[in-house]
C-alpha cells in the first residue's frame, strides 16, 4: 500500500543575512525539531496562497516578497512530503509565535546549531554552503 504523499510549503525568511527557524509546539506531530515555517497546501489554493496563508496564521506576518527555490521529496515512517522552499525577502506585520513556537535566527556562515527536521536538513546545508 502506498503512503500518502503531503503537499508541503516551506519559507525561508531572511533578515539581515540570518534566516528563520522555528521549533515545532510541544504537544503536536514531531515537537522539539526546529524547521522552516509553512504547512500543507489545501485542496483548491495554490502554492504561493498557502504560503501566505501559513505565515499568517504561524507567524502574523503576511509574505510581500518572495521567490520559489527547489523542491524536494522525503519519506517518513508513515506518510512522505513534497516540499517547495521559498526564499521570503520581504513580509509585513511583527512575527510572533501564535502557537507558542520558539523562533531562532541563524546565520549561514556558522555551523548548523538548532536540529532540524530530517526533511529540511538537505536545505539547511545548502544554506550553509
Amino acid at each position: 500500500m502506498s503512503k500518502p504523499v503531503l503537499e508541503v510549503v516551506a519559507g525561508i525568511v531572511w533578515r539581515d543575512g540570518e534566516y528563520l527557524a522555528v521549533r515545532r509546539p510541544e504537544g503536536g506531530p514531531m515537537a522539539g525539531w526546529w524547521e522552516f515555517p509553512g504547512g500543507k497546501v489545501e485542496r483548491g489554493e495554490t502554492r504561493e496562497q498557502a504560503l501566505v496563508r501559513e505565515f499568517r496564521e504561524e507567524l502574523d506576518v503576511t509574505p510581500e516578497e518572495f521567490a520559489y527555490w527547489r523542491d524536494l521529496r522525503h519519506e517518513y515512517d508513515e506518510f512522505s512530503v513534497h516540499l517547495y522552499f521559498y526564499h521570503i525577502t520581504k513580509y509585513s506585520g511583527e512575527l510572533k509565535g501564535v502557537e507558542g513556537q520558539q523562533m531562532a535566527w541563524a546565520d549561514p556562515t556558522g555551523p548548523v546549531a538548532l536540529d532540524f527536521l530530517p526533511a529540511d536538513v538537505v536545505i539547511v546545508e545548502a544554506l550553509h554552503n
